[in-house]
């Protein structure tokens, strides 16, 4: 429905796009859009970051819609843009998995009793201010069940309160622990919390 049928239909369109013509530009973006998404889909494997591309894309086009030369091909200076974008994609989905590769190890370390391996300041500091944002009390049972392995009625008995205070009392401090954690490592959030758990 919306493919540009000729090329000098879509020079015109990159003429009105470059005086700011709002409605060439939707014209240019729906008549992309599928294509270009399905590009990026191809490298990507997801449509939500293949749409990501596509969208950072068009505001690229728009934001710098002055200085596109109307006299060159607008579908390659288009692809091109995405295709750079793509690499861009690709390179931060390297290093969010080397991050998550690294936290797993960690993990791996601290499952295997090996503690000499003690984990990068970075992330050993993030998880000293996570268990700050802890109560004193609910730091103390949470610390009793990981680091002293304490059962929840031991715990109890311990403390002088009941079983099911101790269980709501881990299951708040879980909460605001992930809370906190994705604020810094949103898509691996959970696996630094189990780190915090097999750490204890």
């Amino acid at each position: 429905m919306y493919a540009i049928e000729t090329l000098k239909d879509e020079r015109t369109l990159v003429l009105r796009l470059i005086d700011g013509d709002e409605e060439a530009f939707c014209e240019l973006y729906a008549a992309y859009k599928n294509r270009l998404i399905y590009f990026a889909m191809r490298f990507l494997k997801s449509r939500d970051y293949a749409e990501d591309v596509f969208q950072d894309a068009f505001t690229v086009i728009w934001q710098g819609r002055r200085f596109i030369n109307p006299d060159t091909s607008f579908s390659s200076y288009l692809y091109t843009i995405v295709r750079n974008r793509i690499l861009n994609q690709l390179r931060n989905l390297e290093k969010e998995e080397n991050l998550r590769d690294y936290i797993l190890s960690q993990a791996v370390d601290y499952s295997d009793d090996t503690r000499q391996h003690i984990l990068a300041n970075d992330l050993r500091n993030l998880i000293s201010s996570a268990m700050h944002q802890l109560t004193d009390r609910q730091r103390e049972i949470f610390e009793m069940s990981r680091e002293e392995q304490m059962s929840h009625r031991e715990i109890a008995e311990a403390l002088g309160i009941s079983v099911n205070t101790v269980q709501e009392h881990i299951s708040s401090s879980l909460r605001i622990l992930r809370s906190y954690l994705k604020k810094y490592v949103v898509t691996y959030a959970d696996l630094v919390l189990l780190l915090i758990c097999l750490r204890f």
